[in-house]
């Protein structure tokens, strides 16, 4: 049977790892690397699905967990499944809600069958097994699902991580045997091991062995360095099928796109853009940018004289910042819109830097000039 998502791999960059390529899905095929902008509850945050297919949007991510305990995977496929449900009509990836359970640390026991926890809606008693998750993506109906798997925390133990890795592979073979729709949704196996190489190579070896369509890297982004991130990459991605499409988790700042994207990653998700959006901070080509700040007051420039998205377009920095001032949510839609496609824009830059073979040349002028302090940054 052939994979309902498959990833063509265009080039390789001279310089680098970075791959230039396409995403094929059930509702259309999209270039790589990209960056996912998430809709935790089925709907990315201010942002209407029309203005995310305007600023070229192509995979976005819904949350599990969140749709399960609200409004529940039996009314969303009633409503003939989650494109149906939030009007998207691009393809949706959805996580497994193992993380949110694990964050929940006070309120849930991990044992080989699931975990155990408490509903914090409304103190219900649940568990989530890699069967139960494998059955609310199946009603979901997304194109791209995670398997269920435990997120430890970066600096556990080696013991810790070992056994987690262990049970991690053990649920991800249940979950694939639970998979009810492999023809038109795939299921990607989560890699992880914090920042132990030896277990990376073991939870990698163990989920190409079950020949997933796709693969995702788990445990990053999660307190430690940039620089221990970039490590963990170094050695964790060349561990990956290059024949497939491989996903970093979570992970989602202009820097870490970049050097994410030079290890060899095609996909990127994160809440940054329109969480920080939110609070009137903005992502612009010369670094970050609190539109509320008292300087802004009479600005009349755009929020980048660079961007040529609808909210530069239109808008000005003090008008911006009369609005969060006024407490008016249109504020946070234009900031929001902003910093999407800003991300997104961004994409579309490196991918024309990867087949120029020129992405060592884009990164240090892009670094330079959005401030990070980076004199070698072509030292990759």
């Amino acid at each position: 049977m052939e994979p309902a998502v498959k990833y063509r791999l265009i080039k390789t960059e001279k310089h680098t790892g970075a791959r230039l390529g396409e995403l094929i899905t059930p509702h259309g095929t999209f270039p790589t690397p990209m960056f996912m902008p998430v809709g935790t509850q089925a709907t990315v945050k201010a942002i209407a699905p029309e203005e995310l297919d305007e600023m070229g949007a192509g995979v976005i991510l819904a949350n599990t967990y969140h749709l399960w305990l609200q409004p529940g995977e039996d009314l969303i496929k009633e409503a003939g499944g989650l494109h149906k449900f939030m009007n998207w009509q691009k393809p949706i990836l959805t996580d497994s809600g193992g993380f949110q359970v694990f964050s929940l640390a006070e309120n849930r026991n991990i044992t080989e069958e699931g975990v155990k926890f408490k509903n914090p809606i409304n103190g219900d008693r649940l568990f989530l097994s890699p069967e139960k998750a494998m059955q609310i993506e199946n009603d979901l109906g997304p194109d791209i699902m995670m398997s269920l798997d435990e997120c430890p925390p970066f600096f556990e133990s080696y013991d810790y991580i070992k056994h987690s890795v262990e049970r991690t592979s053990r649920w991800a073979e249940r979950g694939l045997k639970a998979h009810q729709n492999p023809d038109w949704q795939a299921l990607f196996g989560i890699v992880q091991g914090a920042g132990y190489e030896d277990l990376r190579r073991q939870s990698a070896q163990d989920l190409v062995s079950l020949d997933f369509p796709g693969y995702s890297i788990g445990g990053l982004s999660v307190g430690e360095s940039k620089a221990e991130m970039n490590r963990v990459l170094d050695f964790t991605t060349p561990m990956l099928p290059t024949n497939k499409p491989r996903y970093l988790m979570g992970v989602g700042s202009p820097d870490s796109l970049i050097d994410g994207v030079m290890r060899g990653v095609d996909m990127f998700d994160c809440v940054l853009p329109t969480r920080i959006a939110r609070n009137g901070t903005c992502m612009t080509s010369r670094g970050r940018l609190a539109v509320k700040n008292a300087k802004f007051a009479r600005d009349f420039r755009p929020l980048d004289e660079k961007c040529d998205c609808y909210t530069c377009r239109h808008y000005s920095r003090a008008y911006i910042r009369h609005l969060f001032k006024a407490d008016e949510t249109f504020g946070l839609r234009l900031t929001s819109y902003h910093n999407l496609y800003f991300l997104l824009n961004l994409m579309r830059q490196i991918r024309q830097a990867i087949m120029d073979d020129s992405l060592l040349d884009f990164k240090q002028d892009f670094f330079e000039e959005y401030g990070y302090n980076l004199p070698n940054a072509k030292n990759f």
